[in-house]
């Protein structure tokens, strides 16, 4: 049937009805257009459009793609054995470690030869015995590391005549160091200071200086010392475990193997050794106070002074290139609250080690035994440990003074979570899981090492613009040749 001319007619307005309605809509937008986006345009600089742009641009990023955003923008700094914003854009920041022992391993299973298949292969592949390499470095995203040069302390005397193994001991660890370097000039760069350090990271290589663990290393000689500096030293720790010709140690070895506390010579730091850290200084080179006494610790901090001895301690800011808290674990090695708090005061840094006595330790029956040191406490000598003892100092004094000190290489055992360089990654996701912030993670990996290492530098940029002399050694007077 055709339809009636009256619902043809209604049919008309229904569809007149639904074009005018279309065009109003259509111009509506227009309209709306034309008035929002200038509006948008005037208002985008606006506190509260900058948190909605904000809104729009960013997602939230899971724990893995935080810490890849951690380690883009900090150098990875520490030790092996073989830095704040303020000077640094955060953005620039090398994740790093600051010690190393690497050094001390190829002497110990390389005889120092590193040009043989038996170390090039696996040094380069990621399987080299022990606990670092390329591959696991580049994996562990790490941009500087401080590599230990090390001996075994001689026994009960501290000349030079004396020390002379240990030194002959130190000169080779520097070298192979620095042929390591010289055959993998694209992954590692040896600094000058901390503004090379920047420049080094930001060419993709390993920002690599050196460190003394021990100036029994140096004997009783300031020359060895400036020799040391010129070959690329940038820290040097006081002692290793033996009292030397400048400090008190926290450690003596044991004739059997093993350590005990350590009996004070000195009752903290010698007349040489206030000499000794005032010449660091002047070179520029950072005071490291781990494996030294608390007596130590607190003479380099300025707790000693007095009118009897009115000896300020260092100038600069010292470290800790690996320790943990005492509070947590009550260790010889550790660094107690009260020293934390100086340390704080000198604008200093805890690098935080690995190292399985130092992360996790108890007295058996719960007091501590003159002469002994506490038992590993197994269950926690974990990751997780080792962020327990950052959170610690870092809640305690603040966590622009604390680092990361590995001492990968230079411990028997390593912890659950943290077998190698290439874990490292690993850790700064257990810090974001136990709370700690982005920009305080990047501070931690290596942002505050860089600022202590630039005001280390502008300390002794300031002595030697005032014309502060070289230290002098005391040798013996020699008889007249001419007699």
């Amino acid at each position: 049937m055709a339809p009636s001319t009256a619902e043809m007619s209604a049919d008309h307005k229904g569809h007149q009805s639904l074009y005018f309605r279309s065009r109003l809509h259509g111009m509506a937008m227009i309209l709306f257009s034309l008035g929002i986006f200038p509006c948008l345009w005037l208002c985008w600089g606006t506190p509260q459009m900058s948190s909605l742009s904000r809104f729009w641009a960013e997602t939230p990023l899971s724990i893995e793609g935080r810490v890849d955003q951690i380690l883009k923008r900090a150098p990875l700094f520490g030790k092996y054995k073989p830095f704040t914003g303020s000077y640094f854009d955060l953005a620039d920041i090398i994740p790093s470690d600051g010690h190393n022992d690497l050094a001390y391993y190829i002497r110990w299973a390389h005889s120092n030869h590193i040009y043989l298949e038996n170390f090039t292969a696996p040094f380069e592949a990621g399987t080299l015995k022990g606990e670092v390499d390329i591959a696991r470095l580049r994996r562990g995203r790490v941009g500087g590391t401080f590599w230990s040069v090390f001996a075994d302390c001689p026994k009960g005397v501290y000349s030079s005549h004396y020390h002379f193994k240990a030194i002959a001991t130190t000169d080779s660890a520097v070298d192979v160091v620095h042929r390591l370097f010289e055959k993998y000039p694209s992954v590692f760069g040896s600094p000058q200071n901390s503004s090379d350090a920047m420049k080094i990271f930001k060419s993709d290589r390993i920002v690599s200086p050196l460190g003394l663990e021990g100036l029994h290393l140096i004997g009783d000689s300031f020359t060895k010392l400036r020799d040391y500096h010129a070959r690329g030293v940038r820290y040097a720790t006081l002692t290793h475990n033996c009292n030397n010709a400048f400090a008190d140690s926290a450690l003596r070895e044991l004739p059997e193997g093993g350590t005990a506390p350590a009996k004070p010579r000195w009752g903290g730091v010698s007349p040489a050794g206030q000499n000794l850290v005032e010449e660091m200084n002047r070179l520029g080179i950072l005071v490291d106070l781990s494996h030294t006494s608390a007596a130590t610790m607190r003479s380099v901090l300025g707790r000693h002074s007095s009118d009897k001895n009115p000896w300020s301690g260092s100038l600069a800011p010292p470290i800790f290139s690996h320790s943990c808290a005492f509070a947590l674990c009550p260790h010889p090695r550790n660094v107690p609250d009260d020293v934390l708090h100086l340390l704080a005061a000198r604008r200093g840094i805890v690098m935080v080690t690995f190292s399985p006595d130092f992360v996790s330790c108890r007295w058996p029956d719960g007091k501590p035994v003159e002469g002994k040191l506490p038992e590993r406490y197994e269950p926690d000598l974990t990751i997780s440990q080792v962020v327990h003892h950052i959170k610690y100092i870092g809640d305690l004094i603040g966590y622009e003074h604390v680092g990361i000190g590995s001492d990968f290489d230079g411990v028997p055992s390593t912890l659950q979570g943290l077998e190698d360089v290439s874990k490292f990654p690993d850790l700064v996701a257990e810090m974001l899981r136990q709370g700690i912030e982005d920009k305080v993670a990047e501070g931690i990996v290596g942002a505050n090492l860089l600022r202590v290492w630039k005001e280390v530098d502008d300390v002794a940029a300031r002595l030697q613009a005032e014309g502060k002399r070289q230290a002098e050694d005391n040798l013996p007077w020699l008889e007249d040749p001419w007699k």
